[in-house]
């Protein structure tokens, strides 16, 4: 299959994760698509030496890391943008339900895509098309791991992202914080962007060793470190099962 509504894909990977760019070719290989279509691109995530205000070294890293997309997109002309980080599992049914929520896309205005959440949503959050709702400007909605912007959207989002770096942590205004936060953040202070989610979502983000924050003690032990890793492969397998 392809993603047609959006011009380009971006996948945010470090080059030192390259368990994560395997399993990231076994999901789009998935549905159809591969590290190798000409329309999706490794984007080398930025692992700051400091953390210069922001939560973390990792925090900071994918909040740079989505803003180099931003002004690549930018830079390139693109109409609208698919951002996937590497941890991203698409829904056992999204070749199904892809192509319903790709045709409301196409025939409805938007400026951000969702393709799901990791906090819950209540009904007042959500308004318009079962399958593909507007959100409140006001909901605060965590994960970054899969989100689609328009050509209006980044156009207004590199700035924004720019002014936050610009910033002291704490600031009024919005200072160095999580990146899905920053979103949240530029969506309440833009009321007239108009931000869609796919309801249910369209994919998880996927168990494994994190970026963005310290490694726990039992995750760097080379006694429990494996069990971990086995424990989140089963995990991972349970959560594709639907199990």
């Amino acid at each position: 299959m392809s993603i047609n509504i959006f011009e380009h894909i971006y996948i945010i990977n470090l080059p030192t994760r390259t368990d994560r760019r395997v399993e990231m070719e076994q999901q789009l290989r998935r549905i159809g698509l591969s590290l190798e279509s000409p329309n999706i691109e490794l984007f080398a995530a930025v692992r700051p030496a400091a953390a210069a205000g922001f939560p973390s070294i990792g925090a900071r890293g994918c909040f740079m890391s989505h803003l180099g997309i931003l002004e690549n997109a930018r830079d390139r002309g693109f109409k609208s943008i698919l951002i996937l980080e590497d941890d991203f599992d698409f829904s056992r049914d999204f070749k199904r339900r892809f192509e319903g929520i790709e045709e409301h896309l196409q025939q409805n205005t938007w400026d951000l895509f969702y393709g799901g959440a990791l906090n819950a949503l209540d009904a007042a959050q959500l308004s318009g098309a079962d399958a593909v709702p507007a959100i409140h400007p006001s909901a605060g909605i965590m994960g970054s791991h899969c989100i689609g912007v328009t050509q209006k959207g980044i156009a207004q989002l590199v700035p924004y992202f720019e002014a936050i770096l610009a910033r002291p942590a704490g600031h009024a205004e919005g200072g160095p914080m999580h990146v899905d936060g920053a979103y949240s953040w530029f969506r309440s202070q833009h009321p007239a962007m108009v931000t869609l989610i796919a309801h249910p979502e369209i994919g998880h983000q996927r168990s494994s060793a994190t970026d963005i924050h310290p490694q726990k003690w039992y995750e760097r032990s080379v006694l429990t470190g494996p069990v971990v890793s086995l424990a989140r492969k089963l995990k991972n397998r349970a959560a594709a099962l639907g199990v």
